[in-house]
C-alpha cells in the first residue's frame, strides 16, 4: 500500500473528513473488516449481507428437494431445467445491473432489485407444478445481479491496494448464503414439521423466511448505504460534482475492451462451477452415498460455507501479490489458482467413498472460489468508465457459464453426476488457459511486457475524446490512474504523470 498517498481525516483542513484514510478520489485505503463507518464499511457490510440474502433465496429450493420432488411429481429434466432457469434469469439482469450502476449509482440498483424479486420468493410457496416451479426459480434468480452492485460498489469506494481484498469480502460472504440455505432451509422445514405441519405444507410456509430477510435487506440498502464517498449519484449531478455519463459511450467502451470478454468466460468456470454445484451438490451426496437428507444439507452447506475465507482469500492473494509484481502477479495467481481447482474438480468425479469425496470437495471448493476473488482483484483496472458494464459483462459470464454447465453435464441422464463433475473440471481448466491473452498496454500480462512509452493516463484518458477532456470530464479516470501506478510492480515507484494537472 506504500505506492497511493493517503490522506488521514486530520491532514487537511478542507478535505472532508473520514474515519478511514483515504486517497485522491477518496477512497480508502485500509479495509477495517469490523468497522461500519459511513461510508465505506458501512456499505461494505450492507452490500454482503444483502448479497447473502439473495444468495439465500435463488438456492432455498435445492436443499428441499427431496420433499419438493414428492409434492410437485417432478422428474430429473424437470429439476434440471429449474436449476437452469435460477442461475440463466441473472444473466441479462447482470449486464442491465451495471449499466444501472454506472448510470444510477450501485445503492439505488441493489435496492431497487432486492425489492422487486422478494415477491418471486414468496410465490414459491404456490408453486402447484414443474412450470410454476421452473417460473419461480427463474424470477428469483435475477436477485444474484445484485453481486454486480456489490463489487461495484466496493470498487467505488476502496483504493487500488485493498480493492481485491474488499470485492472478495463482500462477494464471498454473500455467496454464504448458497451454502447457509443448505441449513437454513432444513431448520426451518424441520421447526415447522414440529409445529404441527405435513411435510408438503411444511415446504411451502418454510420460503417466507428468505423472502422477509430479503425484503428487510433493501430497505437497509436504500436508506442507509451511499454510492460514493462524496454523496449518492443524484445528489452529485444535481450539483455538477459528477458528470452524468451517456449509456452509448459507457455501452461501446465495455464491449470493445477484449479483456473484459475474456474475464467473463473465465468467470464462467470458477463462480459459474460454484453455481452448478450449489444445484447439484446435496441431491448428489444424497443419491449416490444414501446419506440423510439432513447429511447432505450439512455436505452441501460446507461447500458453500468455504466461501467464509477462501473467496476472501483469492482477493486478498491477488492484492499481496500485486504489490510486488504488479498486475502480471495478480494474473498468474488466478491462473494457477483456478487451474488448480479443476484438477480437483476432476479428481471430486473420480473418488467413490464418502469420506475422501468430502475432502476433495471442500479442497475443490477453496480454489475455485479463490478464483472468484482474484477474478475481481483484476475487473476493476479493466475500465474505468465502464466499470459498471464490466463488471455486469463478467458477472453475467458466471451464470452463462452455470446455464451452459448445467445444460451439458447434469440436465436429463446423459451423464452420470460423478462424470459430469469429472468433464466440468476439464472445461475449467480449458477455459482458464485464455488468462495468458490478456494484456495491458501500461503493465504488460503473463508472458508479455509492457508497451513501451504507455502510461496508466494514456490507457484510461483514451476512453475520453478530446472534447470531453476540455469540459473536465476525464478527471475521475485521471486521479484512478494516478492511484493505479503501483500496479506496475516494485519498479514503480510514486511519480508525478506530466498529465497530472490536465
Amino acid at each position: 500500500m506504500e505506492n497511493v498517498p493517503a490522506f488521514s481525516a486530520t491532514e487537511e483542513s478542507g478535505r472532508k473528513k473520514f474515519a478511514l484514510p483515504v486517497d485522491s478520489e477518496h477512497k480508502a485505503t485500509e479495509f477495517r473488516l469490523f468497522s461500519v463507518a459511513a461510508p465505506h464499511m458501512r456499505a461494505f457490510h450492507l452490500s454482503w449481507i444483502s448479497f447473502f440474502a439473495c444468495f439465500v433465496s435463488t438456492f432455498a429450493a435445492p436443499p428441499l428437494l427431496p420433499i419438493i420432488r414428492d409434492d410437485l411429481d417432478l422428474t430429473a429434466t424437470e429439476i434440471g431445467n429449474a436449476g437452469i432457469a435460477a442461475v440463466s434469469g441473472a444473466v441479462f439482469a447482470r449486464v442491465a445491473m451495471g449499466s444501472a450502476c454506472d448510470l444510477f449509482g450501485p445503492r439505488l440498483a441493489s435496492a431497487a432489485l432486492t425489492l422487486l424479486t422478494a415477491p418471486a420468493v414468496y410465490c414459491s410457496s404456490i408453486a402447484s407444478g414443474p412450470s410454476t416451479f421452473l417460473i419461480v426459480r427463474f424470477f428469483t434468480g435475477f436477485s444474484l445481479a445484485t453481486f454486480v452492485s456489490t463489487q461495484f460498489w466496493m470498487s467505488s469506494l476502496f483504493s487500488a491496494p485493498v480493492v481485491g481484498t474488499a470485492n472478495g469480502v463482500a462477494g464471498g460472504w454473500g455467496n454464504l448464503g448458497g451454502g447457509a440455505t443448505q441449513l437454513i432451509m432444513p431448520l426451518g422445514f424441520e421447526l415447522i414439521l414440529k409445529m404441527g405441519s405435513d411435510k408438503f405444507t411444511a415446504w411451502r410456509i418454510a420460503f417466507f423466511i428468505p423472502g422477509l430477510f430479503q425484503m428487510l435487506c433493501a430497505y437497509g440498502i436504500f436508506f442507509l448505504g451511499q454510492d460514493l464517498p462524496d454523496g449518492n449519484y443524484a445528489q452529485l449531478h444535481k450539483s455538477g460534482d459528477k458528470h452524468k455519463d451517456k449509456f452509448s459511450k459507457v455501452l461501446y467502451h465495455a464491449v470493445t475492451n477484449y479483456r473484459g470478454w475474456i474475464l467473463a468466460l473465465t468467470y464462467g468456470y470458477c463462480f459459474g462451477v460454484e453455481l452448478a454445484i450449489d444445484n447439484i451438490i446435496a441431491q448428489y451426496f444424497y443419491d449416490r452415498f444414501n446419506v440423510s437428507l439432513h447429511t447432505a444439507g450439512i455436505i452441501a452447506a460446507s461447500f458453500g460455507l468455504a466461501n467464509f475465507f477462501s473467496r476472501p482469500g483469492g482477493g486478498m492473494l491477488s492484492d499481496i501479490v500485486a504489490r510486488r509484481y504488479g498486475m502480471r502477479g495478480r494474473l498468474w495467481a488466478l491462473w494457477s489458482v483456478q487451474t488448480l481447482g479443476g484438477i480437483f474438480c476432476i479428481i471430486l468425479g473420480k473418488v467413490g467413498t464418502l469420506g475422501v469425496s468430502v475432502a476433495v470437495m471442500l479442497i475443490f471448493s477453496v480454489f475455485v472460489q479463490a478464483a472468484c476473488g482474484l477474478t475481481f482483484g483484476v475487473v476493476p483496472f479493466v475500465s474505468r468508465r465502464s466499470l459498471g458494464i464490466i463488471s455486469g459483462m463478467t458477472g453475467a459470464g458466471g451464470n452463462v457459464g452455470a446455464v451452459i454447465t448445467q445444460v451439458i453435464f447434469f440436465r436429463g441422464s446423459r451423464y452420470t453426476t460423478e462424470k459430469g463433475i469429472m468433464l466440468m473440471g476439464v472445461m475449467i481448466i480449458a477455459c482458464t488457459s485464455v488468462i495468458t491473452l490478456i494484456h495491458f498496454p501500461q503493465w504488460g500480462g503473463m508472458f508479455t511486457k509492457p508497451s513501451k512509452g504507455i502510461t496508466e493516463e494514456d490507457y484510461y484518458l483514451s476512453e475520453w475524446t478530446e472534447a470531453e477532456k476540455e469540459k473536465g470530464f476525464h478527471k475521475a479516470s485521471l486521479k484512478f490512474s494516478e492511484n493505479s501506478r503501483h500496479e506496475g510492480g516494485r519498479r514503480v515507484g510514486i511519480t508525478e504523470s506530466p498529465d497530472t494537472h490536465k
